[in-house]
């Protein structure tokens, strides 16, 4: 947005303009002022994900509860990652939304079964809730990253089975001993 050069002034009663002190006094600030002004004017821009710089997607992707982007993700993918979250923000831990993210974790098609949903009162299912996710890999992520990210997502309530190219990579075999020992 541009604005003329004495924008600051002509805001100025037309009794101060006439004094030459209080013109000299102004414009000293309206250089200043023209700065902060041209920042507030790209304040919706910041948000937009298409102009937005790489360095305040990944600050937008904290205000999302992300852990955060790695930088040396291509703009690509890290505008990718922010849209994703922030699509599925109003589904998480539902189906649709861990489906949304293991897709785009793992760059493939995913499967999520789950043993919930709504019954008739006295007709639900006994014992905990389940979900069994199967990925085809863990994407650009190591299998750790992938995991916690994953299991993050799930709720607190819920038994998590994940699989990554047919292998089971958590419950792990020691959680599942600790599991039944209890």
């Amino acid at each position: 947005m541009s604005r003329d050069q004495d924008w600051l002034l002509r805001q100025l009663p037309l009794g101060m303009v006439s004094e030459d002190f209080f013109v000299r006094f102004v414009s000293i600030f309206q250089e200043q002022a023209g700065t902060l002004v041209a920042h507030a004017d790209n304040l919706a821009h910041l948000a937009d994900l298409k102009l937005t710089p790489p360095e305040m997607i990944r600050w937008m992707a904290q205000w999302l509860g992300l852990p955060g982007i790695d930088p040396e993700y291509s703009e690509a993918v890290q505008r990718r990652i922010l849209a994703t979250a922030a699509a599925t923000l109003q589904l998480r831990g539902t189906t649709a939304g861990l489906t949304r993210l293991l897709e785009l974790y793992s760059g493939g098609p995913v499967i999520v079964s789950e043993g919930g949903g709504v019954f008739e009162q006295g007709e639900a299912p006994v014992g905990p809730a389940w979900v069994v996710m199967e990925v085809p890999s863990t994407g650009l992520l190591e299998e750790a990253d992938f995991l916690s990210l994953v299991l993050d997502e799930v709720p607190a309530h819920v038994h998590a089975e994940i699989w990554v190219a047919q292998r089971r990579i958590w419950p792990t075999p020691e959680r599942l001993a600790e599991r039944e020992a209890s």
